[in-house]
């Protein structure tokens, strides 16, 4: 693949970087300790194009490609991870899988509202009991005449609290993968309940809800896809989130290299800028080879995604490797900073806070591990 970004890319990069820099990075701590990003931002960012990225100028989107799309979830990332998990689960995990599974009249309906954020979506998959092992989630539904009606339980569900429409995963059928369908439902639905969740470690900015389900009743024309592919619905979506969960990676990755490179030239030791140390020189090294390897996987995935080719171990690769990175450039970054980087005075605990989230959701990185054995020995190691 090329490695040059074209104009078009570089100028939205510049013009993401500007106005988060003024918009996003001076509230970032207020945010975090009031656990709730100011939602004001939001159609602000979606004038910008951050939540039509890669959505088709006819279903109201600005179109672009898929490393656009990484380079904008890499500016949030460096900025303010909630703000990446915002756009990402609205417009890419709920907003992409309508595009690529819905009907035309869904598409019309929906899709034009989340690229302009006039709505957020939220993906209801993740149940109390059901993480990684996502085949065998419980909620139900059940038909009853022309409508659906599902009940259930869903658990860490980002923007769960903010969403318009959830897009939920309920059972349909017999056991398994294939017993599953997909369904669009608005979240002012009687017997729908949104519940946040407080004292996360990281993200704390962002909503992050439990559901609950009873007795929701939906009429099928809110089935998305067919019935039976919602599990074929969900993994695809995860495969594309996973690109974007990476690219946002590589934001942790790149802030955390631009504030330990800013300490270190500033902060003075031993009569001399700390910079000058051969192990501060040691970390800092690390995260800019990290920043470079974690940039060129997700761009490689994001490429491959562009071509219409198979991308979904790229992607596996790209969030494996940019997640553990991630966690370990904000650690080198606390370091550089010594006792300063433990307060949040400074972005390097947040960074930290935030990134270790990455390696848990959207597959675990042990997850991440099995995909992509098994596409090099051809032997599944899952049950």
């Amino acid at each position: 693949m090329d490695l040059s970004l074209s104009d078009e890319q570089s100028s939205f990069r510049e013009i993401a970087r500007e106005f988060l820099d003024k918009e996003a990075v001076p509230h970032r701590v207020e945010w975090d300790r009031r656990e709730a990003v100011d939602l004001a931002i939001v159609p602000k960012m979606a004038e910008l194009g951050f939540f039509g990225l890669t959505i088709p100028e006819e279903y109201g989107g600005v179109g672009g490609d898929y490393v656009t799309y990484a380079i904008g979830m890499e500016e949030l990332g460096r900025a303010d991870s909630a703000l990446r998990g915002i756009v990402s689960v609205s417009s890419g995990l709920v907003g992409k899988s309508i595009l690529s599974f819905g009907t035309e009249e869904q598409k019309q309906e929906l899709l034009p509202r989340l690229a302009r954020a006039e709505i957020l979506g939220c993906f209801g998959l993740t149940e109390p009991d059901i993480g990684s092992d996502a085949g065998n989630l419980t909620s139900k539904a059940r038909r009853h005449g022309d409508d659906w009606v599902i009940s259930g339980q869903k658990l860490f569900i980002t923007n769960g609290t903010w969403a318009d429409v959830a897009l939920v995963f309920a059972r349909t059928g017999g056991e398994g993968p294939r017993g599953i369908s997909a369904f669009l439902v608005p979240t002012d639905s009687e017997g729908f309940e949104a519940r946040e969740i407080k004292g996360k470690l990281g993200l704390r900015g962002q909503a992050t809800a439990e559901l609950f389900l009873t007795d929701v009743r939906v009429p099928a024309s809110a089935m998305l896809g067919e019935e039976g592919q919602g599990f074929k619905i969900a993994m695809s979506s995860l495969d594309k989130g996973r690109i974007a969960v990476a690219a946002g990676c590589v934001g942790i990755v790149q802030g955390c290299l631009e504030t330990a490179v800013d300490y270190a030239r500033t902060r003075t030791q031993f009569g001399r800028p700390i910079g000058s140390f051969q192990l501060v020189q040691d970390m800092i090294a690390d995260i800019s080879l990290d920043a470079d390897a974690a940039r060129l996987l997700v761009w490689r995935a994001a490429d491959l995604c562009d071509r219409g080719e198979k991308f979904g171990v790229a992607a596996s690769k790209a969030k494996l490797y940019a997640s553990e990175a991630a966690v370990r450039a904000a650690n080198h970054a606390i370091q550089v900073y010594g006792g300063s980087g433990y307060i949040d005075e400074y972005p390097a605990a947040k960074y930290l806070r935030d990134a270790r989230v990455m390696t848990l959701y959207e597959g675990t990185s042990q997850i991440q591990k099995l995909l992509i054995g098994r596409a090099e020995t051809g032997i599944s190691a899952f049950v």
